[in-house]
């Protein structure tokens, strides 16, 4: 029997303490940067760039340079959600209403001279759009913050769609570039289950993880394990999910034959089968308890299952197929 993966759970957060008002970071005069010398500002010249400006930073006082970027130049990262197309147009509308591009994107220079944009795919992605020659940015000297951008979700609202698909291309990316242990980038990757789901939705798009998302929360942990070790782990683990999902699917269009609808058919199924509702302590192992999930699954006889069944399922349904 292969030993079992050491795990770590997410370590909840701390109250913050009240600290005094003015008491933290640089004042308003201690934040000019020199321009002349910095590294960072020769290289986005040399890539075609304009420099425009520079500060320190006011939380670790590190220099951010503010500079006209060539548009052809600039990326979103690898990792990150796809854009919303509606978003897009609806924001080159608004700038062509304004007149102005107000809001800088950040961006974090890359080797081979491309800059990735953590936060401002849509701004410019509308940009783009608009068929604008540059556009206007942060630039920030360490290639890391990229993570951790992401990792706050600082543009706009994810569901569990976007940051799931976001947290497995973020883990891949670390595999290729980076050494240690899974749990050594809990700030990248903010909750262990989002990898699991994301690879999920990486083999089957029309995956719907709001029934499921409940029970693999509870089951995963970040993993004491070497990043690649990890990131196959989590693949698969996405196998074994989505043939819950199978045995799920195939409940639900029995019950849908027999004339049931709702929106709650596939949480009413899973629901069913969810001994761990009942368990509010303890620790679980993920390839037991889904295995045990898949085995309840295939028991259910839709044949008995009735409408004063489905009143009992509380919660909300799944997510909308897109």
């Amino acid at each position: 029997m292969a030993a079992k993966k050491k795990t770590v759970k997410k370590a909840r957060a701390t109250r913050r303490k009240k600290v005094e008002a003015r008491s933290k970071g640089l004042g308003a005069k201690e934040m000019k940067a020199e321009l002349n010398g910095l590294q960072l500002s020769q290289a986005i010249e040399a890539d075609g760039g304009t420099v425009v400006g520079a500060y320190k930073e006011p939380i670790n006082g590190k220099d951010v340079v503010i500079a006209a970027l060539p548009i052809e130049k600039v990326q979103p990262t690898p990792y990150q959600r796809d854009r919303s197309e509606a978003h897009v147009k609806k924001l080159a509308t608004a700038m062509e209403k304004v007149g102005y591009f107000l809001d800088p994107i950040i961006t974090v220079r890359h080797s081979d001279g491309v800059y990735w944009t953590p936060n401002g795919n849509h701004r410019l992605g509308a940009m783009q759009l608009l068929g604008h020659k540059s556009i206007v940015s942060l630039v920030i000297p360490e290639e890391d913050t990229a993570y951790k951008i992401l990792a706050l979700n600082t543009e706009k609202a994810h569901n569990l769609k976007e940051r799931s698909l976001e947290v497995i291309r973020m883990l891949r990316g670390l595999v290729e570039k980076k050494e240690g242990n899974e749990s050594d980038y809990i700030a990248f990757l903010e909750e262990p289950h989002f990898a699991t789901i994301g690879a999920a939705y990486e083999k089957r798009p029309r995956f719907s993880a709001g029934a499921y998302a409940p029970v693999v929360k509870r089951l995963e942990a970040f993993m004491e394990e070497p990043l690649k070790d990890a990131f196959e782990t989590r693949l698969a683990r996405a196998d074994l999910l989505l043939t819950w999902d199978d045995e799920v699917n195939r409940v639900v269009e029995a019950l849908k034959a027999k004339g049931l609808q709702s929106p709650f058919l596939r949480n009413y199924v899973v629901a069913r089968v969810n001994f761990l509702r009942f368990k509010k302590e303890g620790d679980f192992d993920f390839d037991e308890t889904i295995e045990k999930l898949i085995e309840a699954t295939k028991k259910i006889d839709p044949t008995k299952v009735n409408k004063e069944d489905l009143a009992k399922v509380g919660g909300a349904p799944a997510e909308a197929e897109e």
